[in-house]
This record gives C-alpha cells, sequence and structure tokens, in this order.
C-alpha cells in the first residue's frame, strides 16, 4: 500500500479521481446553495449566453445555466459508471474466479456462458434494449452496461485463478482440509485485489464512455442531468453549428479528465505490479541524461580546439 500510495501516477489520479467523486457527492448541495440557481431553471434574459459574470460558463439555447448542469451532471455520470463497475466486475468475480477454482464441469458451463456474452455485439443490443425502454434514467442505463461489461473481466480473473490454485500454499491449505469457499475468499482473493482494482477502474471509464454514447445517439429520457446528455443536448439544439463551446466543451473535458485519472491510477498499478515497468523508466532517463552530458562534452571539446 505505501509503494502505491508513493507512486506520483497513483497519486495523480487518485486526486483527480477522488476530487470527481467529491464534486458527485456535494454537487447539487453545490448548486442549490452556493450558486443559488437550479440545472433545470431558465434565464429567459441570458438564452445562449456566452461566459461572463451572472453565467460563469454560459447558459444554453434554453436559457439554462452550463455550470450548474455540469456540476450536477457529474453526480449522473460518475453513479452510472461506479453502478456499472460494481456489476460488471462482481460478476466477473463470481463467474472468473468460480469456475477458475473449481474447475471441471463447472468451469466449462460458466466459461460456455462467458464466451456467449463475450461474442454478443453488447453496443447495438444496448440500443436496441434501451430504446424499447421509455425514459430510461441513469440506473437502467449501468444496469445494461454492466450486463454487457463482464466478460472480459471474467476471462482475466480466471486465468489469474487458475494460476494461483496451483500454487504451493492452495495446495497445503487443501491437504490440511480447508474448505474450497475459505480458500477463494482469505486465500485467493487477496492476491486478486490488484486486478479487481484494475478492472474495477476500467469498467467505470467504459460505463462513463457507454452512457455518455448511448445519450448522443439518443438513448434514454426525463429530468437527469449527466455529462452525456448535455453533449447530446448540444448537438441536438444545434450548440455544435452555432459554436456554443461552452456547452459541449467542458462535459467532454471532464470525460477526458475522469479517463486518464483512471488510466494513471492503472499505470501505477502496472508499475508496482511489473518490477521491469518500474525500473525501465528509471533506466531511461539515466540513458537520456548520460547521452546529454556525453553530447555537451563533444560540443565544448569541439569549441576549444577550434
Amino acid at each position: 500500500m505505501r509503494q502505491f500510495l508513493t507512486n506520483g501516477k497513483v497519486r495523480i489520479g487518485l486526486a483527480v479521481f477522488g476530487a470527481f467523486l467529491l464534486i458527485a457527492l456535494i454537487g447539487p448541495w453545490l448548486v442549490s446553495s452556493v450558486l443559488g440557481t437550479d440545472p433545470h431553471r431558465i434565464d429567459y434574459d441570458a438564452l445562449g449566453a456566452a461566459p461572463g459574470g451572472e453565467h460563469l460558463l454560459g447558459t444554453t439555447t434554453s436559457g439554462q445555466d452550463v455550470l450548474a448542469q455540469l456540476i450536477t451532471g457529474c453526480r449522473g455520470s460518475v453513479a452510472v459508471g461506479l453502478l456499472s463497475g460494481v456489476l460488471a466486475v462482481g460478476v466477473a468475480a463470481l463467474v472468473g474466479v468460480t469456475g477458475g477454482f473449481i474447475g471441471g464441469r463447472t468451469d466449462q458451463l460458466l466459461t460456455a456462458v462467458t464466451n456467449i456474452f463475450a461474442t454478443l455485439p453488447s453496443f447495438p443490443l444496448m440500443l436496441i434494449v434501451a430504446g424499447y425502454m421509455a425514459n430510461v434514467g441513469p440506473v437502467a442505463i449501468a444496469l445494461l452496461i454492466g450486463l454487457f461489461e463482464w466478460p472480459v473481466c471474467a476471462r482475466y480473473l480466471r486465468a489469474q485463478t487458475l494460476s494461483l490454485r496451483g500454487r504451493d500454499f492452495v495446495q497445503a491449505l487443501r491437504m490440511v482440509g480447508e474448505s474450497r469457499w475459505r480458500m477463494v475468499l482469505v486465500e485467493i482473493m487477496p492476491h486478486l485485489t490488484g486486478i479487481l482494482s484494475s478492472l474495477f477502474l476500467r469498467a467505470v471509464v467504459t460505463g462513463v464512455f457507454t452512457e455518455a454514447g448511448l445519450r448522443f445517439l439518443g438513448i434514454g429520457g426525463g429530468d437527469s442531468v449527466t455529462w452525456g446528455t448535455m453533449i447530446a443536448f448540444a448537438q441536438q439544439q444545434e450548440g455544435v453549428v452555432r459554436g456554443m463551446w461552452w456547452w459541449f466543451a467542458p462535459p467532454g473535458l471532464f470525460i477526458a479528465l475522469l479517463g486518464t485519472a483512471t488510466a494513471l491510477v492503472n499505470f501505477g498499478l502496472d508499475e508496482i505490479g511489473n518490477p521491469v515497468l518500474r525500473h525501465s523508466s528509471r533506466a531511461a532517463v539515466r540513458r537520456a541524461t548520460a547521452h546529454m552530458a556525453a553530447r555537451r562534452d563533444r560540443t565544448n571539446t569541439v569549441e576549444v580546439a577550434s
């Protein structure tokens, strides 16, 4: 844990990710109590206004404050990502670890189910299912995303479990008559913590991206505000054509920042788990420093000789 928290990429990624979680947690209160507005409130005197003193990030063509929608939308987008991530990684752990550890016909059956879901065209199916559901809310979107996202995670976890179940400490526990579920929960799962964390962060970002994509294509409805609905409404109400960058650029930037933060944490986890990656960057810096010093020495020698 100490090595994890001292990694620079992990610290930056966690700081940005934590900031988004904080905004998602207190965002609605911040909008109503500090900004004194509402994401749905219409200002008829500032329709499509550019960023200024009264509206720091401008307004939409309907006169709604973009900053209020951006802060409020953080909760919807992050909630979809977290819920879909928990569902995807939870199902993947149940299927992948169970199949990998028990083996035999159970593993064959679970692998067959995993392969069936993995070969399904997930995004078109989500479009079809969500299209038949009227006023799809964030929870339904998150469940749909998590339902089609777990097979890839299950394959990773099954492969790692297959490797772990043959280790000496597992064989020793079997010899002393330890129960299967205790071996899985107490001995196997702690070794999968790093992989589970990495898969969960990737699933969260995938959930946020997919939700934005579905909203952009017009799937969903209701009064929920997310970063995806902001971009979708900007496109539908000609905000993009009219050059209202303050409407669609901030939610896009926030989605990109969230993806970058989780990627940095995953890079840090890879460096901690792989000594080659951990030392390769330092070696590259040392080689580059030595090369620059040698080049500077040759330049000085030529100048002195001339």
